[in-house]
């Protein structure tokens, strides 16, 4: 681990911090820190800035109750600049939206990104306006049971491909469930964020259990 001693400030004392959703991959925002805040941050938990307007210290969510609640800071190979991953408990932007980037500048015609969050957007949208001759739309319209049929379907599709030991047969059933799984998901009102929380706090079950199991 670097200290901060050991971090790069530029000659006003601060150092650039791209703050990203630990679940979304999503980059939030860009803001700065000085030692001190720097500190705050990692003593808090919780991300503490430099206002450079106002040339004082600023801890995100004070105001607004939507805390950044630190999961690591990483520092770049020049040690010049921050990546802080966070677990949000509201918007990012201080003009209420989930993150500061919000105005796309170019896209690739033939490359899109790719995610599970952007999916799962998509599959509310499809939820809420049920356009015509959509897949989504009809399972949704068919309701829980047939999701609930569909996921079972692709949970048996998975362990006969599994079975086979065939593996891009596995990987195409699998993306199969995953997507009827999301359906699923959004038909209850479960996140990603539920599931991802779900999942760390398992880890850390599981970590505990193996650290216990060293020391024994």
């Amino acid at each position: 681990m670097l200290s901060i001693d050991e971090l790069k400030f530029d000659e006003k004392g601060l150092i650039p911090a791209v703050v990203v959703d630990a679940i979304t991959k999503k980059v939030l925002t860009v803001a700065y820190m000085n030692k001190e805040s720097l500190q705050v941050s990692m003593e808090k938990g919780l991300t503490c800035f430099y206002s450079r307007s106002r040339k004082s210290l600023w801890l995100k969510g004070e105001t607004s109750g939507n805390y950044q609640h630190i999961v690591s800071i990483t520092a770049d190979c020049d040690k010049d600049a921050l990546v802080v991953m966070v677990e949000k408990d509201g918007p990012a932007c201080h003009k209420g939206t989930d993150s500061c980037f919000t105005n796309p500048v170019w896209e690739s015609e033939d490359k899109q990104e790719f995610s599970l969050q952007g999916l799962y957007d998509m599959l509310v949208g499809r939820n809420e306006n049920r356009p015509e001759g959509s897949y989504t739309t009809y399972l949704f319209e068919k309701g829980i049971d047939k999701i609930l049929k569909k996921v079972g379907e692709e949970c048996t599709e998975v362990i006969i491909a599994g079975k086979a030991d065939d593996k891009k047969e596995t990987v195409y059933e699998l993306a199969d469930l995953a997507y009827h799984a999301m359906v699923l998901m959004v038909q209850m009102g479960i996140t990603v964020e539920d599931v991802h929380k779900e999942l760390a706090s398992r880890h850390i079950i599981d970590h505990k259990v193996k650290q216990e199991k060293m020391t024994k």
